[in-house]
């Protein structure tokens, strides 16, 4: 399974066979999925998911599992880190 093959729309289960959540944006490690009554989206890493099958996301991890693991905040961006040149750092003394 490749990231770039999940799409936007597609069921995401818990191992238990229980609707998570449906995926609303596929990241390069992680997808994001939109729980129906809940504000905040869930950050699903990709070492979660176990299968793909019929459109549909299955987890290696139970609904309940998925709800407790904090993935309600978005995963660090390493190209958000610090990129910006101390300027100092090519400075001719």
């Amino acid at each position: 399974m490749r990231m770039t093959d999940l799409k936007a729309g597609w069921g995401v289960v818990g191992n238990d066979g229980r609707r998570l959540a449906t995926i609303e944006e596929v990241g390069q490690d992680y997808v994001r999925a939109s729980r129906p009554g809940f504000a905040s989206d869930l950050y699903v890493p990709a070492s979660a998911i176990a299968n793909v099958v019929d459109e549909t996301v299955h987890l290696n991890l139970a609904k309940n599992e998925a709800e407790s693991m904090g993935w309600e905040q978005p995963p660090r961006d390493e190209d958000m880190l610090e990129t910006t040149p101390d300027p100092e750092l090519h400075r001719h003394v």
